[in-house]
């Protein structure tokens, strides 16, 4: 790269955001290329698949034309804190399902996963954990009739 930081543009973090965007909707094409994608009256089981990819693509295009817009700013280096603890409580998240039930485990991840935060607020995120697991609850085991079971009794 010529010239010093000061004169580049771009903000390096929405850049390597609209890359993956991108990256991965064309590889969903991709992938999903030998799928049919039927039509409006009669979707195939590509149609879904092929609307999101390319919905992640003009997101990732349009993200990437606002980040080269902006003045430089950096990439920071990954924090192994945040990594860990979000990835532990998707793992977790699993275990309490399967023993205590979808409420718990949303209570749970939603709990654990602001520990990766230094500045949680715990009354926030109780409120924010109840009113996720109450939505999710009605969307995935009511309305849309995932099999897991609510509740532990």
């Amino acid at each position: 790269m010529s010239g010093s930081k000061s004169s580049a543009r771009g903000d390096r973090p929405d850049l390597l955001t609209a890359a993956i965007f991108v990256g991965v909707g064309a590889l969903g094409l991709w992938a999903g290329r030998t799928l049919d994608f039927g039509s409006l009256a009669s979707m195939g089981a590509g149609f879904v698949p092929t609307i999101i990819c390319w919905l992640l693509i003009v997101v990732g295009l349009w993200v990437g034309f606002l980040g080269l817009r902006r003045a430089y700013a950096p990439i920071e280096p990954a924090k192994l804190r945040p990594i860990l603890v979000i990835t532990a409580s998707i793992i977790g998240f699993a275990f309490v399902a399967a023993w205590l039930g979808f409420v718990a485990a949303s209570l749970f991840l939603i709990v654990t996963s602001s520990i990766a935060d230094h500045e949680v607020r715990m009354f926030e995120t109780l409120l924010l954990a109840v009113g996720l697991s109450i939505f999710g609850a009605l969307v995935f085991v009511v309305g849309l009739g995932v099999q897991i079971k609510l509740l532990p009794f």
